[in-house]
Order: C-alpha cells, then sequence, then structure tokens
C-alpha cells in the first residue's frame, strides 16, 4: 500500500515533475526535487493502498487468490508457490514486484498491483516498503510467486491504513516477483571529468562503455544509475551512486525529462552513456534550483544502464 509520501531525493528532480520547466517555474523544479520512484522511508509503507488509488480497471486474470492462513500470524510465514528462476534476490537487489493484499483475518482486499497495470518496484533491506516485505522478499527469483504472512508488528502494528487495515491487522500478500536486478556497488561508480562549454543546440552522446545486454525499447522499465553536471562549469550536482538506490522510470514514456529520454536511445543494458541535455530539452529556462542547475544552463549526464524490463 503506498500510502506513503514520496521520499526526498535532489537526483529524482530529473522526473517528470521537474521536466521542460519554461511553463513551470522555479516553484515547480523546487517542489520535484521531493518526487521520487520510492515510497517514503519514514512512511514506510508496501505499494499504494486502493483507498488512496482506487482501481477502475477490468480484473486482471493474472491476478491470483489469496488462500488465508489457518491461523492468524504472530511471526513472518514465507511460503513458495511458484519457486522462479534466476539469481535469488538479496538485500540491496531491485525487485519489481505484482502483488495483491488482504486482512488475514478476514480477506478483505485493500490492494492489488495487477488491476493498476503497475508493477511496484522496491530496493531490499532499504526500509523503503513495511518490514515483513524486507524481510519476506529475500531469496524470491523471478518468475517466482511467495505468499507472505505478516504479523502487524511487521506490518503497521497499531496504526491503521485507509479504510480497511485496522489496528493490530496481521496481513497477507501474494506476490509475483517479475524481475530482480542485481545493482553494482558504489565503489564501481565512474570516476568522469566533464569540461565546461557553452550551451548546445542539441541532445549530444557520447558512449564511455557500449553495453552488451538488449537494446532498450519504448515502455520498458528501465533501471539507470546516473551522475548529473553543470554542462557550463563541469560540476557535479549529484549522484545515484551515492544514495545507493538506482533511477527508474518508463522509457520513452515521458517519465523522464526530454533530453534524457532522446540520449538514451539505443542503448544497451550494461552501457554507459554521456548525454548532454540543453536547457530547453530539461528544465528550462528556470533550471533547477534543488537541483543546483541555474536558469537557463545545460544539463550533463552520465547513465549506467542497469536493467531493461
Amino acid at each position: 500500500m503506498r500510502t506513503a509520501r514520496l521520499v526526498a531525493t535532489t537526483i529524482a528532480a530529473l522526473s517528470l515533475l521537474a521536466a521542460c520547466g519554461s511553463e513551470q517555474g522555479t516553484d515547480a523544479a523546487d517542489t520535484s526535487v521531493a518526487a521520487s520512484v520510492a515510497p517514503s522511508t519514514a512512511d514506510t509503507a508496501a505499494p499504494e493502498s486502493s483507498a488512496d488509488a482506487p482501481t477502475t480497471a477490468a480484473p486482471n486474470p493474472d491476478k491470483p487468490t489469496v488462500d488465508l492462513p489457518a491461523t492468524l500470524p504472530t511471526e513472518l510465514v514465507v511460503t513458495d508457490l511458484v519457486e522462479g528462476t534466476g539469481p535469488a534476490a538479496k538485500a540491496g537487489d531491485v525487485v519489481l514486484v505484482n502483488y495483491v493484499g488482504v486482512r488475514s483475518v478476514d480477506g478483505t482486499e485493500f490492494d492489488n498491483s495487477y488491476d493498476r497495470g503497475e508493477p511496484f518496484s522496491v530496493t531490499l533491506g532499504a526500509g523503503m516498503v513495511i518490514q515483513g516485505w524486507d524481510e519476506g522478499l529475500v531469496g524470491i527469483k523471478q518468475g517466482g510467486r511467495r505468499q507472505l504472512d505478516i504479523p502487524a508488528d511487521l506490518a503497521y502494528g497499531d496504526t491503521p491504513q485507509g479504510d480497511v487495515i485496522q489496528p493490530g491487522d496481521a496481513l497477507t500478500f501474494v506476490v509475483d516477483a517479475v524481475a530482480v536486478v542485481s545493482l553494482p556497488d558504489a565503489s564501481q561508480a565512474p570516476t568522469v571529468t566533464v569540461t565546461g562549454g557553452p550551451n548546445v543546440d542539441q541532445v549530444a552522446t557520447v558512449d564511455l562503455v557500449v553495453g552488451e545486454g538488449a537494446e532498450i525499447a519504448s515502455g520498458q522499465q528501465v533501471y539507470i544509475h546516473l551522475l548529473a553536471f553543470r554542462a557550463d562549469s563541469g560540476e557535479q550536482l549529484d549522484s545515484t551512486w551515492t544514495s545507493g538506490a538506482p533511477l527508474d522510470f518508463v522509457y520513452d514514456s515521458g517519465d523522464i525529462v526530454p533530453g534524457i529520454d532522446q540520449g538514451m536511445a539505443g542503448m544497451k543494458v550494461g552501457g554507459r552513456r554521456q548525454i548532454t541535455v540543453p536547457f530547453a530539452e530539461g528544465f528550462g529556462p528556470d533550471g533547477n534550483p534543488g537541483l543546483g542547475l541555474p536558469p537557463s544552463v545545460d544539463l550533463v549526464v552520465v547513465i549506467d544502464l542497469l536493467a531493461a524490463i
């Protein structure tokens, strides 16, 4: 249940809420600094509650039914319904999942991602979700289906959530692992020097490493590490390598500033590319104060494409 608000990370200012700042102004750019792909660690939610985001889509035939535990769980119970293949997820990995969540006591559904058609991405062990998820998804494999019966103290305790989850509720989830993405260690961050220069008129790219994986396609969920620089001075502004959390978004869908979408065209998984983004294809003439980018200054990003799903 993504009842949590979005986490504040500077690099996430590159998201859609900050794109093309010519009509948004300084306030929009500042607000976008709090826009991220992940729920808040302060609120420690599992993905978004149906009370906050009603589902209106037709029922999904892939949506599993949930069998309730015979007794209410007093400790975390993990049951693999389908084993899956490939590497087992570990702390620090990103797991892209679909899920259904119900109250363990009576089976009342409070959320599911299937009807929304939007899988949920979580970095294990990062405190992005309830403890029962952080612990219970360790070991899941791509294609696996797992049931988590979670006692209240590993869920929301005595704090109600929305109209369904009551104080002291145990929760049961059935979770399908769409993908497991192992992330490189921060020590593998590239050392890149950007030489300051004048603004450019078009997106410019240089491949620093050519990837050996599949080429990205429109509509794929991509995971990247990113360094951001001022193009005029070469000053580094921020890095997802430092935070340890990659940026994930749907490629070529408007989820990211247009110049980055354009500059990533043709990249392959495992590749590293330097992209110079004209301010007109980035944050517009207002720049992005939250990121430290002045008005009418181009942006340079160095992107490592970790995965495309």
